[in-house]
């Protein structure tokens, strides 16, 4: 049985369950202006607390700003039973685009922004959302650091990075969490996961369902023994894959969200695990 719960930030830090929920469905399919219905994005963030969900991840970029007021309006945040992770340092541009932007005048504005739009006084968790091409990450980092030194981030996260980034990172500050693209069937940040490991660094895999199209052979089989759901098969092996893995699957369902957080009591064999490791 894979552990249940994670502390982020180390052994002072803050216990979350490791099944996590991923907000960015709620602003919609394009993650651009306001949801179609967002009374029911927000029933849908409210059913995800009832259910234990605790660990809700988001960002600036999402909508942009939807998806952090909407929490708010939602949750009726700060409260102490719910830990909401923000990322800033990524634009999402009206046709699209997404344009690195890691200078730390702007981190420091976008924090204080998601700050406000969140309505709390510190932020669980912000997240270096890409290293930018024109900042050295040293300086990124530092800019977070020093806002958690001020007390308005109480952890420091990265997002899309490499184990060299991730090291560099380490040498300035204490990191919590790293968040890339990961999931059963696109695990080209292994390595990137092997590190976090080793340094009891959460990982946050985004895509944890591979956006819908997870071709795995062996998957629908492991599903029927199960009598599950392949997402729910796709959840339980993130979870098995490592202690430190926070999968944070999205969505806009009311039943997708249950059918995703009962992923958290699915035990795969062995010879499952292996099987969808090998890839069939």
């Amino acid at each position: 049985m894979a552990e249940r719960t994670f502390t982020i930030g180390g052994e002072d830090g803050d216990e979350v369950s490791r099944l996590g929920f991923g907000a960015m469905r709620l602003c919609g399919p394009d993650v651009l202006g306001e949801p179609a219905d967002p009374e029911a994005a927000r029933q849908v963030a409210r059913r995800a607390v009832d259910l234990g969900v605790d660990l809700i991840d988001t960002a600036d970029a999402y909508g942009p700003g939807t998806g952090e007021r909407l929490l708010r309006e939602a949750l009726d945040l700060p409260r102490d039973d719910v830990f909401v992770a923000t990322k800033g340092g990524l634009l999402r541009s009206r046709d699209g685009d997404w344009t690195p932007r890691a200078d730390p005048a702007h981190l420091r504005n976008a924090a204080l922004c998601s700050r406000d739009r969140l309505g709390v006084e510190t932020i669980d968790l912000y997240q270096l959302h890409s290293p930018g091409s024109e900042t050295p990450l040293e300086e990124s980092v530092q800019a977070i650091a020093e806002l958690r030194d001020a007390g308005l981030v109480r952890h420091v996260g990265l997002s899309n990075v490499t184990v060299e980034q991730l090291d560099r990172a380490r040498d300035v500050c204490e990191i919590a969490t790293v968040q890339n693209r990961y999931n059963v069937g696109t695990r080209a940040d292994d390595d990137v996961l092997d590190a976090c490991e080793r340094h009891g660094i959460g990982f946050l895999p985004w895509f944890p369902l591979g956006a819908g199209s997870l071709d795995v052979p062996g998957l629908d089989d492991v599903a029927a023994a199960h009598d599950a759901t392949r997402e729910q098969v796709a959840l339980a092996w993130l979870l098995r894959r490592s202690p430190v893995v926070l999968p944070i699957p999205g969505t806009a369902s009311v039943a997708h969200l249950a059918e995703n957080v009962a992923a958290a009591d699915l035990t795969l064999t062995d010879e499952e695990f292996d099987r969808l490791a090998r890839g069939g």
